[in-house]
């Protein structure tokens, strides 16, 4: 007789498979991680872990993509928003907020990029992620044209590209641990004046 699964339990020990090795990856590194690091962090033995995840790339693209869900939820509910402009302002918020949990956020993000280079799938995975968020950052970016509230001069994608990029250049900011300035807010401020309707 099968033994039936909890989904509940399956899910937590999943999760504390996934945020131990997510500390271990932006400590580490991906190459210098190893499953058997990962196993004595949360006292769990290597078939067990094997029972959740197929190894440790499949682990580390899991980590990678943990968000993905979420990030789609929010996005559904901003679309929701009689104001498009602080929908915007809030979906950019909400795919820079990680970086300002823990400067190994930024670490464990630059070390995919890194490992992108060298592993054709995980490049693959990060571009699609990446094509997601910067589809929605374009989408909520139409809606604020339409109304008024952004710069009708602006060009979406290009204009979605740069808010991407300033995105990502707060993650790398915050490498040296200085988080003492509200980059949220400095990061809000700087898109709301990119986006300002130019002046007659």
């Amino acid at each position: 007789m099968a033994r039936t699964v909890d989904p509940a339990k399956h899910a937590a020990s999943r999760q504390q498979i996934m945020d131990a090795a997510a500390l271990l990856f932006a400590e580490n590194g991906f190459e210098r991680t190893t499953t058997a690091m990962i196993c004595d962090a949360i006292g769990m033995s290597p078939g067990r872990l094997y029972h959740y995840f197929s190894g440790k790339k499949a682990l580390f693209i899991a980590v990678l993509t943990a968000d993905r869900q979420e990030t789609g939820e929010v996005l559904g509910e901003l679309r929701r928003r009689e104001a498009p402009l602080e929908a915007l302002l809030a979906f950019v918020e909400h795919l820079a907020a990680p970086a300002t949990v823990h400067p190994l956020v930024s670490q464990l993000v630059l070390e995919a990029m890194m490992q992108a280079r060298r592993d054709e799938e995980v490049r693959t995975i990060l571009e699609q992620v990446d094509d997601e968020e910067r589809a929605g950052v374009e989408e909520l970016l139409v809606r604020a044209v339409e109304s008024g509230e952004a710069d009708a001069g602006l060009e979406p994608r290009e204009a979605a590209q740069w808010i991407m990029t300033l995105i990502g250049a707060m993650y790398l900011g915050v490498l040296d641990g200085d988080t003492s300035m509200d980059l949220l807010a400095q990061l809000r401020r700087t898109v709301r004046g990119y986006l300002a309707p130019a002046c007659d």
